[in-house]
């Protein structure tokens, strides 16, 4: 058998075939002899469970409320370190065109340091760190050089 030939029956895999008998009258017929009522122990078995239900569902949407504003909570507080340890370790030389630059590389560590916290063993961001620190040496060596 040749591929023309393989395809040639799978295409003819595609036309409907119809049922040797009609399926229609048995689901009804079934249909009818269920009538769709629900017993008597499983109407009292779900009667039962549904306060459970409904207290695990209120307690668990509790829990993912205060574990979300906890975490709020403590990035909220982790900023503001962050900002009041930008304001205290800020350097700025007197330098006008040296300013900007100090400015941004202790953005950069401060960020750099936040995600290290996140991720603390992630060599990407250990050699940014690195870099961002060298980069602030030699700002400083320029003016100290420069005067």
């Amino acid at each position: 058998m040749n591929e023309f030939e393989w395809r040639q029956q799978m295409r003819s895999l595609r036309q409907p075939i119809a049922p040797g008998r009609d399926l229609w009258s048995a689901i009804d017929t079934a249909l009818e002899a269920h009538d769709g009522n629900v017993t008597a122990p499983q109407a009292t078995r779900r009667a039962t469970h549904q306060p459970w239900l409904l207290a695990a569902a209120l307690a668990s949407t509790f829990l993912l409320a205060g574990g979300i504003g906890l975490r709020l909570h403590r990035n909220a507080t982790t900023a503001a370190d962050g900002a009041t340890a930008l304001a205290k370790s800020a350097w700025n030389p007197s330098d006008p065109r040296l300013g900007g630059a100090a400015i941004e590389l202790d953005a950069a560590r401060l960020e750099l340091q936040q995600a290290m916290q996140q991720s603390p063993h992630s060599p990407a961001l250990q050699r940014l760190l690195v870099r961002t620190e060298r980069q602030q040496t030699q700002l400083r060596h320029l003016v100290h050089e420069a005067g």
